[in-house]
């Protein structure tokens, strides 16, 4: 119910904020503000992006639990994918994501609503670039006619 409400409440709230907006600073500036916003946004969420990658990989190389970095990347993602979307309410709160600190509030919202039930991260050793197995294979031609999972 709540993303059926979010789904009308946001297009009529940013039908809104472009005639309040375009009704006070005209059409043209107001389509340049849209503009220069998917364009400065497209810059940062790249920029960050990249930043969020490299965590993720560093907490996969000294096996510590990645879901932090990867819950930062998905917040980037959507913060990208909400400051591409025209509209001033969209482009306030993917702005707002890009901040690390309001990525970091969110956070604490969502996990003190989400409750997980068990969690193990047990590192197995490194892989030794010795440890290489050879082996062999015989490819066996396809049978003819039906494969047995179905009737024919």
């Amino acid at each position: 119910m709540r993303l059926l409400l979010a789904f009308i409440a946001v297009p009529l709230i940013e039908i809104g904020l472009f005639i309040q907006v375009g009704d006070y600073i005209g059409l043209w500036p107001t389509l340049l503000i849209v503009l220069l916003t998917a364009v400065i946004g497209t810059s940062l969420v790249r920029n960050q992006g990249i930043q969020a990658l490299v965590k993720l990989q560093s907490a996969f190389v000294s096996m510590r639990d990645p879901t932090e970095p990867l819950a930062h990347g998905a917040m980037i993602l959507f913060a990208g994918a909400l400051l591409l979307t025209p509209g001033f309410f969209t482009d306030t709160v993917g702005i707002l994501l890009l901040f690390p600190q309001f990525r970091s509030f969110a956070m604490r919202r969502i996990r003190s609503k989400i409750k997980v039930s068990n969690f193990n991260f047990k590192p197995k050793e490194k892989y030794q670039s010795d440890d290489v197995i050879d082996g062999s294979f015989d490819e066996i031609p396809p049978k003819e006619g039906p494969s047995g999972w179905t009737k024919d």
